[in-house]
């Protein structure tokens, strides 16, 4: 299926260098030699390979290459200053693509080195909205994200015993392959278990402490390896907006996970996981393509009034998001920080069989109606 950003990264890369950056087997590389078939002579090139690492390192491509896509190449020491004198030397004509499964957060690090030569796009697991611009929505849409997640290959298998192999594989690689190769790690096994434990406790408040005593490691050492996963793109934590709040606010971030397939809870938990990656990537897509500053947080005071999940866009609430599956009766969270900081706010339904206005100015509304509203 063609994928929702295709159009915008093509558009981009006739004026800058791109980086297309997130999770492992989401479809990064597809994607990019499916942009290179628009061209006449593309170059893909993995720095993992041998062969190719070759060819990057002594810029040995074709003359008259048009595209050249770089895969990996953060793992090459020097790449920020590589990338900048391949593109500053480059014929007009030659566009560059650069892909990466490890969150190094390559544009973040890039550093003036690279400053007003690129942009970056997320692409993370397919939406419900992609689903919609590609002509796929079935009625089961939103419990089929659900069950399956959205990367591209448990998403599209045939049955669920494929579905079950892929996880159970991506799994064992994410922690043997990925975890290990970015960071030396003394305890495989408690990290692992880290991992596991994290699958139980997806949108909750992270207790570093609570982890540490199941696990048998210090806080300091739990916090360490969340981090790793987070910096892997395989989960993500989504923390507390303090602005105009005041000092009530908790400071506990929540944790979700990109595949919302590995979430191990009921129904409600899965529901919000989903709705979690696709309003971060609503947000990353804002940031990507207009260049306003959007960022995806939670509102949780000590007196417990909290709400599931908020856009901020340039420092100032845009709307407030709580999720249920049934629930056609405002939450008490929207409530409380709808009469006192007056945000807007949608309550996000999946079983409803009417959107509906309240006296509150906030409306419920079907998780369908609303995924489609989002950017990506």
């Amino acid at each position: 299926m063609k994928r929702i950003q295709t159009d915008k990264i093509i558009g981009d890369l006739k004026k800058k260098l791109v980086f297309l950056v997130g999770p492992r087997q989401v479809g990064k590389t597809w994607l990019a030699k499916e942009i290179s078939k628009g061209y006449k002579n593309p170059l893909y090139l993995s720095y993992d390979l041998e062969t190719d690492r070759k060819i990057i390192k002594e810029t040995l491509w074709p003359v008259g290459t048009d595209l050249i896509i770089f895969d990996e190449i953060h793992k090459m020491r020097g790449w920020k200053n590589y990338l900048k004198g391949v593109y500053d030397t480059k014929e007009e004509r030659l566009h560059i693509l650069v892909t990466g499964s490890s969150r190094l957060d390559a544009y973040k690090n890039a550093g003036d080195s690279l400053a007003g030569r690129y942009r970056v796009h997320h692409l993370l697991p397919i939406s419900y909205k992609e689903l919609d611009y590609a002509g796929l929505l079935t009625e089961n849409s939103v419990n089929f994200l659900i069950e399956r997640g959205g990367f591209p290959e448990p998403f599209l298998a045939e049955t669920n015993k494929d579905r079950d192999i892929w996880r159970n594989l991506y799994s064992e690689s994410l922690i043997k392959e990925d975890v290990i190769d970015f960071k030396d790690i003394d305890n495989f096994k408690a990290i692992k278990n880290v991992f596991e434990l994290l699958k139980t406790k997806v949108g909750s408040p992270i207790s570093y402490k609570s982890i540490s005593e199941d696990v048998g490691i210090s806080p300091k050492t739990v916090k360490n390896y969340i981090s790793i996963l987070e910096s892997l793109y395989i989960i993500f934590l989504i923390r507390p907006f303090s602005k105009k709040i005041g000092r009530s606010i908790l400071k506990e971030p929540k944790i979700y996970f990109y595949d919302t397939g590995l979430v191990k809870s009921e129904d409600g938990v899965r529901f919000e996981n989903m709705i979690a990656v696709s309003l971060l990537k609503h947000a990353h897509a804002v940031t990507d393509e207009t260049g306003k500053n959007m960022i995806l947080a939670t509102l949780r005071n000590k007196q417990k009034n909290e709400v599931d999940f908020v856009l901020v866009e340039n420092d100032e609430v845009f709307q407030m998001i709580e999720v249920k599956l049934k629930d056609d009766v405002i939450s008490a969270g929207l409530k409380y920080f709808k009469e006192r900081n007056n945000f807007k706010g949608v309550q996000v339904v999946r079983d409803l069989r009417h959107n509906k206005n309240t006296p509150y100015d906030i409306e419920i509304m079907k998780a369908q109606d609303y995924l489609k509203n989002l950017l990506v």
